[in-house]
């Protein structure tokens, strides 16, 4: 026989609120999840969203971007231009084998982090005179106006 203790809801028999069996199983089990949680144990688990700052700015003659993208190598990322779209991503893994054989542990960890974003380009944009550096954590890169899209800064005389 199961003996439950059920509570009201005001008086609504309808709705009774949660059996003392229901509860204690519901604490169990949050704790049990916590235990085996990543965070119990200090390890972070995976960042599933890298946030990269991208900045951009017009000049007469272009179009100047800067990504802030400390740590990696020049060779980690991918410039790709399909159609109208530029993509920009990376990606980033890392390995740390630490090993101490005589408590008979071994441990590895990997880490991999990636990063992609898109951008549309008009048809001001000259796509085959794109360039782009890597400097310091920030990827630069300039995508040059098609000379019919340059802003032209002339002096007019008034006669």
């Amino acid at each position: 026989m199961k003996t439950s203790i059920i509570k009201t809801n005001n008086g609504n028999t309808a709705m009774p609120a949660r059996t003392v069996n229901n509860w204690v199983d519901q604490l169990f089990q949050d704790n049990l999840n916590r235990f085996f949680h990543d965070d119990f144990w200090g390890f972070g688990g995976v960042d599933h969203q890298v946030n990269v700052p991208v900045n951009l700015r017009e000049t007469d003659k272009s179009y100047e971007m800067s990504v802030v993208a400390p740590g990696l190598k020049k060779e980690d990322f991918k410039l790709n231009v399909t159609n109208d779209l530029l993509t920009i991503s990376y990606e980033q893994k890392e390995e740390q084998n630490n090993e101490n054989k005589e408590q008979g542990w071994l441990r590895k960890e990997y880490r991999m982090q990636s990063f992609s974003r898109n951008f549309g380009l008009d048809d001001s944009v000259d796509v085959n005179n794109i360039s782009a550096s890597y400097d310091n954590g920030i990827l630069h890169l300039s995508l040059p106006k098609k000379e019919s899209a340059q802003r032209i800064s002339k002096t007019i005389i008034v006669k």
